[in-house]
This record gives structure tokens, C-alpha cells and sequence, in this order.
């Protein structure tokens, strides 16, 4: 118990460190929370090695809280950026090309149903397009095909 008394700033920085091997490694990158924590630990202990803080839990406690909340405070939206701008979301599916023939007609705020692979998805177009019409598709959303006509 007394190596952790005297050595308590470094047990800080150590758990600082494993928090934030758990956010990037496990989780990703994708909570921000334990980052947050993690930081204001390293921060924390580094300040108390220092010597401006004193080496008690609660200055460690008070310390790690408001430092963690500045953290979130400064960092959110940055972070919140950096994170969904991961390139080009489109994904190229095994829909993409498949051709039918409309049962119905479509057009951008007039949607129709196909059943493909046993599911009813909805059915819109760019352009209007009238029943009968051979169409492909040329984008796949949750529930949603968009097709052009096939030429």
C-alpha cells in the first residue's frame, strides 16, 4: 500500500495510458469518454509529479473531473469531425446494377416497391419514370434503390 502512496502520480499516468489504449484499441475511437479520462489522468499525474498539485485522492478526484470536462468541452467537436470524415460513405453492393422491369411508375417524390432477395425495398427515381419502364440500379440505401432507366 505504501508504493502506491508514494508513487501515486505514476499509477495516474499508467492508468491514463490504459484508458486510452481501451478507447483507440478496443472501442475504436468511437466513445470519446474514457479518451477524455484517460487525458485528464496523464494530465493530472504529470502535475502532480510537478509538485503543483498535492498527491491525494481528492486532488486527483477534483483534478481529473474538471480537467476531463475542459477536455470534452474543447475537444468534442474536433474530434466529432475528424471522425465522420471517413472518405466516401458509398459502398458498391451487389444491388448496384441489378436490372427489372417498374410495376409501378416513379419519380423523386413518387416511390414504388420491388421485392428483391425476399425483401420489399422502396423504389425511386432521379427522373420520372413510367410503369414498365426497364430500369437498373444505380444506388443502394437502407430500404432504398434509386434507379435510372436502362439504356
Amino acid at each position: 500500500m505504501d508504493w502506491l502512496a508514494n508513487n501515486f502520480p505514476t499509477l495516474l499516468i499508467v492508468l491514463g495510458i490504459a484508458l486510452l489504449v481501451i478507447e483507440v484499441g478496443l472501442l475504436g475511437f468511437s466513445v470519446f469518454v474514457l479518451f477524455f479520462i484517460g487525458l485528464a489522468c496523464i494530465v493530472t499525474g504529470l502535475i502532480m509529479m510537478l509538485g503543483v498539485f498535492p498527491e491525494t485522492l481528492a486532488a486527483a478526484f477534483g483534478s481529473v473531473a474538471i480537467l476531463s470536462v475542459l477536455f470534452a468541452v474543447s475537444l468534442w467537436t474536433p474530434l466529432k469531425k475528424m471522425q465522420n470524415s471517413g472518405g466516401d460513405h458509398n459502398v458498391k453492393g451487389d444491388f448496384i446494377g441489378h436490372s427489372f422491369v417498374l410495376e409501378h411508375a416513379v419519380s423523386p417524390t413518387e416511390f414504388s416497391s420491388h421485392k428483391l432477395s425476399g425483401i420489399a425495398w422502396q423504389v425511386r427515381s432521379e427522373t420520372p419514370l413510367a410503369a414498365g419502364t426497364h430500369v437498373e440500379v444505380v444506388k443502394v440505401e437502407v430500404g432504398m434503390l434509386t434507379v435510372a432507366a436502362k439504356s
